[in-house]
């Protein structure tokens, strides 16, 4: 039985330490070095992580672009894997880092990104590899007609500097927008300015809640209503704070969020709450549902979703005859101060990871760059409420037809996906981020969740006074772990679910205690047996 326990124990042990060994040896990935020449004889294969929108022409456009691609590069193959949400890419790059089987190239946000560049040499750095003469954006050896580093928007990939350091390349880039229904704004005695103000917003609002005796709307002759509801409210509470000069987060990582300003602008949502003319996504739905079924007046969401938004959308998620009939106007979002505003600048980059093989590596910063040619932007931005990242794109002949062309038709030229891509371009100026650092996501989420907490409290009618806001403050810090107040401290879900390497070690040290504690709770046992037969004798 000794040597029975002992042997596995010895096993169970090294089943836990071969992953420390191996996850010890992905920290020591060597720092990439560009090679003198792309190697044409050697075959390479690379995978790219994508996010599609749940849009089969986005599909059809990655597709197009691996088979561009790899004409130009015909030993090299990239393998598509397709997500639909970003949270959903972001958990599986963070367990496979521990594995070292991470993509070659992902569609990746900045606030990802600062967790992931906490391994060693885990992201490929690209600042000093975009000016490679050869092989950089637009080099000499560059198989593709691929834009110049200065063809690039500069405040674009700006935006992709993590850590004092170039990790990504700008892929698409969106904002946020409210997709009005003009028909019950003006029914409601309004004119539909063209900046939205926040007081005009809530007045409007409020005022569509008249009844009448039979339990109807007036405004729309439903049962059901919801003014004014809003896809995303971390981003609602980050641009309310910007516009407000109010603190939020600083470079260093300092949060500066649960501040008087915020407090003052989540009763002021309580308010509005409490009289059910505001709601959420998370609370109430998608916001393009109600507003194409004439049960809402404001939606705010992202240009990217702008083929969802009015009655004459491609996409929808509700019955065709709940749909009604109504012009939609696309505006930026709500401003405090119309003269100055501000609004959020988001949407996907691309990052590549390090690998052994600077080959390997070297292919996947080449398709990295294929993405910003004039065939890929311009495809893709036609998708959606995107712009593309690049001058060059945006200057080309067929982008440039395209703007031209808003109305034409309901699919290519719908004019609210055109408003929206308009509004973007014509803001591009009163766009900002948040600042980028090692547990900036976690930050972002809480800032959602006091709005979103602050809503349902109203609903369940608790009392939303000093005292709740005292015990929201403590209760969303301690959830995101953001008690230290800097970037050091990281949020509960900044690091995704345990990778298959974490369980398997804990599970073998928590086998290997249970082994030992039963091994010497046996010979106790036993010690004790041969002592009470000693004493008998």
């Amino acid at each position: 039985m000794k040597r029975l326990l002992l042997t596995a124990l010895a096993l169970i042990m090294t089943a836990a330490l071969l992953p420390l060994a191996a996850c010890h040896g992905q920290k020591g990935l060597p720092e990439f070095r560009m090679p003198e020449a792309f190697d044409d004889a050697g075959e390479y294969e690379i995978t790219f992580w994508a996010k599609n929108d749940t849009n089969i022409t986005q599909v059809n456009i990655y597709k197009q672009a691996i088979a561009d691609f790899e004409a130009a590069y015909p030993n090299v193959k990239v393998n598509l894997r397709l997500y639909t949400d970003y949270g959903k890419i972001y958990n599986d790059v963070i367990t496979n880092i521990a594995t070292g089987t991470t993509p070659n190239v992902c569609i990746t946000y900045p606030d990802h990104i600062a967790t992931y560049i906490t391994g060693e040499n885990v992201v490929l750095p690209i600042g000093g590899i975009m000016d490679d003469p050869d092989y950089g954006l637009g080099g000499e050896k560059v198989r593709f007609d691929a834009p110049k580093r200065s063809e690039v928007v500069g405040k674009y990939l700006d935006e992709c500097i993590v850590a004092g350091e170039y990790y990504a390349l700008p892929f698409m880039r969106s904002t946020e927008a409210c997709y009005i229904n003009r028909d019950m704004v003006e029914k409601l005695g309004y004119e539909v300015p063209d900046v939205l103000t926040w007081d005009f917003i809530w007045e409007v609002s409020d005022a569509a809640m008249e009844q009448d005796s039979d339990g109807n709307y007036k405004v729309n002759g439903q049962k059901v209503l919801i003014p004014f509801i809003y896809k995303s409210t971390d981003n609602m509470m980050i641009q309310q704070l910007r516009q407000k000069g109010a603190g939020y987060s600083d470079d260093e990582g300092r949060i500066l969020l649960f501040n008087d300003e915020t407090k003052a602008l989540l009763y002021e949502i309580a308010e509005h709450a409490e009289k059910r003319s505001f709601s959420t996504f998370k609370i109430s739905s998608y916001p393009g549902n109600f507003l194409n079924a004439g049960q809402c007046i404001f939606a705010i969401d992202s240009t990217a979703g702008a083929t969802w938004m009015g009655s004459h959308a491609k996409h929808h998620d509700i019955a065709q005859d709940s749909i009604v009939e109504f012009e939609t106007v696309v505006r930026p979002v709500p401003q405090f101060d119309p003269e100055s505003p501000k609004m959020i600048s988001q949407g996907p980059s691309v990052c590549v990871f390090n690998k052994r093989d600077p080959q390997e590596v070297l292919a996947s910063w080449l398709f990295a760059q294929f993405l910003l040619t004039n065939s890929v932007q311009t495809a893709y931005s036609q998708t959606e409420g995107y712009v593309p990242v690049t001058e060059k794109a945006r200057q080309s002949p067929e982008y440039v037809d395209y703007l031209s062309r808003e109305g034409e038709d309901d699919d290519l030229y719908y004019s609210v996906k055109l408003q929206a891509s308009k509004l973007l371009l014509e803001n591009a100026d009163n766009t900002f981020i948040t600042p980028v650092w090692r547990g900036s996501a976690s930050l972002r989420d809480a800032a959602g969740t006091l709005i979103e907490n602050t809503v349902r409290s109203v609903r369940r009618n608790e009392k939303v006074d000093d005292a709740y806001m005292q015990k929201l403050f403590s209760d969303v810090t301690s959830l995101y772990r953001l008690d230290g107040g800097s970037g050091t401290n990281v949020g509960k879900k900044e690091f995704g679910p345990l990778s298959p390497t974490a369980k398997t070690l804990l599970i073998a040290l928590a086998a290997a205690w249970v082994l030992i504690g039963a091994y010497f709770g046996r010979n106790a046992v036993k010690k004790l047996a041969e002592q009470r037969r000693t004493n008998s004798i």
